[in-house]
């Protein structure tokens, strides 16, 4: 027969059993709750992402490239005003004179390869375009370029229209990265990042620089115009960045294009 002192202490561990249910079943829903609010918070998390990643967030700010070393060279989306009527030789190939503070840089275009690009730079070295302009951006760290064209000489200025983008398959298949290798001595057009939208900015390559082959190769610079890019390249940007201004300034003084 069951006392009432062991009937008490039945009722009490039955109660205590009926707590520690209550309470571990608590914890469980707990843990889901949890689960589901972190999984909720991983799309969320996941989704802004992908939208940062494909520029839907994208401030649209068309300024130079500047902080990442390994950015690509840039160029801002000019106001539109009329491109200039094909009146070269597209058959012929054409010299690009850069009479510069630094040095002289000459460089030769194949017009049956990119007729636009150089009928553009032709057409705008003619009007004295180039003339009195600073090479705003030097690169010494990911990619290796002197980056030339801006009127304004702050990565912000233009001709006022577009030039299509042209010899894009030229120097090879993208690697898994997507790049290809601008060999030192290329010139190549600066652009937004989108298609199509290069203007009057070039760059120009004085060390081996992966990139995407999305940036106009048109141009191929002389040995001693070489020498004088590696010089400035030597002294580095004015504030010992790897993306900026150069230590040693350039000023392209005249522009010049002929027929070879």
């Amino acid at each position: 027969m069951v006392t009432s002192d062991q009937r008490r202490r039945q009722l009490a561990r039955e109660k205590y059993e009926r707590q520690q249910k209550r309470r571990a079943e608590a914890r469980r829903k707990s843990r889901q709750r949890l689960a589901v609010i972190g999984a909720a918070s991983a799309v969320v998390i996941a989704t802004l992402v992908g939208l940062v990643v494909g520029g839907v967030f994208d401030s649209g700010d068309t300024k130079d490239a500047a902080a990442d070393p390994s950015a690509s060279p840039s160029a801002p989306t000019p106001k539109k005003s009329p491109s200039p009527a094909m009146a070269i030789d597209d058959k012929a190939k054409y010299t690009f004179d850069l009479k510069t503070s630094a040095g002289d840089v000459k460089f030769e275009m194949d017009a049956a390869k990119t007729p636009q690009t150089v009928n553009s730079f032709k057409s705008l070295a003619d009007k004295g375009f180039f003339d009195k302009t600073k090479c705003h951006r030097l690169v010494t760290g990911g990619i290796f370029v002197l980056q030339c064209g801006d009127p304004e000489g702050t990565g912000m200025g233009g001709p006022g229209y577009n030039v299509p983008d042209e010899n894009l398959d030229s120097l090879g298949k993208p690697n898994e990265q997507g790049q290809v290798v601008y060999p030192a001595g290329t010139v190549a057009m600066a652009n937004t990042g989108r298609p199509g939208t290069g203007g009057s900015q070039f760059f120009l390559v004085y060390k081996d620089s992966p990139l995407a082959p999305s940036y106009t190769p048109f141009g191929k610079i002389d040995a001693a115009g070489l020498k004088v890019l590696e010089e400035v390249a030597k002294a580095g940007t004015s504030d010992g960045a790897q993306d900026g201004a150069p230590k040693v300034p350039v000023t392209i003084e005249k522009g010049t294009v002929t027929k070879n």
